[in-house]
């Protein structure tokens, strides 16, 4: 029976602290412990439950609590020992895709963690190419709150565990996540969860926010939530979800959505949407005001059209006229890597050409770009769809490499050409 003490601590934990991702190779068991976790399965889509692997970024949350008596961590107001609980606070977790065609959607979903689980399968080979590209993509964006879980324990002896674990510690050394913890977990067997959740407390602290700086958000997803068959007058606009990055937003406040829209019959033009808040998601939970920690949903005053199938996902959300500019054309100070990152075999980056395309992800934005010129660390592109950047906003650089985009570098505005 759920205590009153409960209900009056979920009121006051209503919005998630801190996003955590959950990032590694395909198959791995990413989905399987963000469910362990939370209690939801975040692979909804009719094509990912197909295909059994994540395609879009998934999110769910979930309350972290101690036992007074055991002093065991976990997510359920019951502990095993029949002790009470205590809560510690509400996290949001990223279910970041592991296959090799969708790092665009890794990197946009990486923009928004403020610490990541880097799942490894114990049962395979390690590294995995994704193992090591999605852990070369954390160590570019700056993700340094990393621990590592060594999934899928119950499917190996002893000794091809601790084997496995020998391949870890090499795989990591020289990295970022050289010095994090290793947690082997069985994520489907419930097996270390509550080891897990105690490594995430003491080690993965809630960021300090700073709420008097202009509002920004990062839209990560946007549809429309219109059943097929709706009388109009039951229509709602579209939705926007994403992660608030910085200030604050409330119910009742007109937005811009930038760069917006692509305007029809002009090649190269788009316009920013102007629209109102209309409602609040923060925590499962309707919310009169967001502040930056963990996913959220902004209902809005759009056109379901505009919204649906993720049109509007890689925007950004802020104040009418207090928001980064918007770009057509960058000119990047770039650092590429040595080796191609996630490629079977071991390709050396090679210099930028002109005329070449490239990917560019920043935040949780994508577009492509065709060099104009490059010289020494300079290269100059003009992007197929704007931009909307701040000066220290950080790029990541990918390349075509056979049939799949490749991570080889990061780069830092140096200066653009604004949208007219």
């Amino acid at each position: 029976m759920l205590t009153f003490y409960y209900f009056y601590m979920m009121a006051k934990i209503i919005q998630p602290e801190i996003n955590i991702g959950l990032v590694g190779h395909v198959d791995h068991g990413k989905t399987t412990l963000v469910s362990r976790l939370s209690g939801k399965w975040t692979d909804t889509h009719s094509e990912e439950l197909k295909r059994g692997i994540t395609i879009r970024l998934g999110y769910a949350d979930a309350v972290f609590y101690k036992c007074e008596k055991c002093k065991k961590y976990g997510v359920s107001e019951m502990c095993s020992c029949g002790g009470k609980t205590n809560v510690l606070r509400k996290v949001s977790f990223i279910d970041a895709p592991g296959h090799e065609t969708l790092m665009a959607t890794m990197l946009s979903g990486a923009a928004i963690m403020d610490g990541a689980l880097l799942l490894i399968a114990a049962n395979e080979e390690c590294p995995q190419p994704q193992t090591r590209e999605h852990l070369m993509a954390l160590e570019i964006i700056g993700v340094k709150n990393i621990i590592i879980i060594q999934n899928k324990i119950d499917l190996v002896d002893k000794e091809e565990a601790i084997k496995n674990y020998e391949k870890i510690k090499e795989f990591v050394k020289g990295t970022i996540a050289e010095n994090s913890t290793i947690i082997p977990i069985s994520a489907q067997h419930n097996i270390n969860i509550d080891l897990l959740v105690e490594e995430i407390e003491k080690n993965f602290k809630t960021p300090k926010r700073d709420l008097s700086k202009e509002p920004l958000m990062y839209v990560a997803r946007s549809f429309d939530i219109n059943r097929p068959g709706s009388n109009w007058e039951e229509l709602v606009g579209g939705v926007l979800g994403g992660a608030l990055k910085q200030g604050k937003l409330s119910v009742d406040q007109e937005i811009e959505i930038r760069p917006g829209l692509k305007e029809e019959g002009k090649q190269g033009k788009w316009r920013e949407i102007r629209t109102k808040i209309m409602g609040l998601k923060a925590g499962g939970e309707s919310v009169k005001e967001i502040i930056p920690g963990g996913s959220c949903g902004i209902m809005t005053e759009l056109d379901p059209s505009i919204v649906k199938a993720d049109n509007l996902s890689g925007t950004v959300i802020g104040l009418p006229g207090k928001m980064p500019d918007v770009f057509n054309e960058l000119t990047l100070k770039i650092r590429l890597l040595d080796r191609v990152v996630g490629a079977k075999d071991d390709l050396i980056v090679e210099q930028i050409k002109r005329g070449e395309s490239l990917m560019i992800n920043v935040n949780s934005s994508v577009s492509v770009g065709i060099v104009d010129n490059f010289k020494k660390d300079i290269v100059h592109l003009i992007l197929r769809r704007p931009l909307c950047i701040a000066e220290k906003d950080r790029v990541t650089l990918s390349r075509m490499i056979g049939t799949r985009w490749r991570l080889i570098g990061v780069a830092e505005l140096e200066n653009g050409t604004r949208r007219s």
